[in-house]
């Protein structure tokens, strides 16, 4: 693996680059991450099973669009491809630290950069994409609420199904979402997609944002998210605020927009996300 991997990049660099030092580095439950080197440049890759291929791929257009932004820094794109039996991703590789007050700050601001710049009128992305390893639909909408009813709750609500988990009525909650949200229009601006800590750090050249799920949606999505696992310091608000106050409402519908994420660690985990889900679902009367 790590031979074919060094000859694909010897030919994106258009240099020899055999790999003298793969370290493990620790990136969450779903790849297996490592720092290459062969003595002279560092990559950042992640690796997984050759058929998730589709994952990465998906992964490099969001950090590709992100980066066109010219809004708010993300990994640079280097190069994916396959091995025998692994598929991988190799972007450039920044050493990183948590995000502290200042940079915090900094990052809330280019975070309302980002969901200020494009002009969009629908919602979606030009592809169905993953949030983890759960596909994520994307099919273009001109009513967010159809939108998020559709194709954020209802399709996470089929998954659980198709598992053995029911929160109720799937027709019946898809339309108390609807309902919830249909005077709610908000400009569709690009967004993050899984915006909790830990896809947050502070490199040598300030704030960066990293694993996406990009799609062009409501911007409270993105906040809401920081908000469901914290580690989020209060000067990254004030950042945001700074350039673009949230709307009123959106501690209503924050919940809301942090039942798709929840769900979906339902379908990815399991455990105490279920009570979690039922809970949230409860509280918004979403099954009456």
């Amino acid at each position: 693996m790590w031979q074919a991997i060094s000859h694909q990049l010897s030919e994106i660099l258009d240099r020899p680059f055999k790999i003298s030092e793969h370290q493990p580095i620790e990136a969450g439950d779903i790849n297996q991450c490592y720092c290459i080197s062969d003595g002279e440049e560092r990559f950042f890759i992640k690796l997984n099973d050759r058929d998730l291929l589709p994952i990465f791929e998906s992964e490099a257009e969001s950090l590709r669009l992100l980066a066109e932004s010219n809004s708010i820094d993300v990994p640079n794109y280097v190069h994916m491809g396959v091995s025998r039996d692994k598929s991988f991703l190799i972007l450039n590789y920044l050493p990183t630290k948590p995000i502290d007050d200042q940079s915090a700050f900094t990052l809330g601001k280019e975070l309302a950069d980002l969901h200020l710049w494009g002009e969009q009128a629908e919602y979606g992305f030009d592809f169905d994409n993953y949030i983890g390893l759960t596909p994520q639909p994307n099919k273009w909408r001109r009513k967010w609420c159809r939108f998020f009813a559709e194709q954020r709750i209802a399709w996470q609500l089929q998954l659980c199904e198709e598992k053995g988990i029911k929160f109720g009525n799937i027709d019946t909650i898809t339309s108390n979402v609807i309902e919830i949200l249909v005077q709610h229009q908000p400009k569709p601006s690009l967004l993050h997609g899984d915006l909790w800590h830990g896809n947050t750090a502070l490199s040598v050249t300030g704030p960066i944002i990293f694993d996406p799920a990009t799609y062009w949606g409501d911007r409270e999505c993105d906040i809401a998210m920081t908000e469901l696992f914290s580690g989020f310091p209060r000067r990254f608000y004030e950042g945001y605020a700074s350039v673009w106050p949230l709307d009123a409402g959106y501690e209503e519908r924050r919940d809301l927009y942090n039942l798709y994420h929840v769900l979906n660690h339902c379908n990815l985990f399991g455990g105490n996300y279920l009570l979690q889900a039922e809970h949230i679902i409860n509280k918004l009367d979403l099954t009456d």
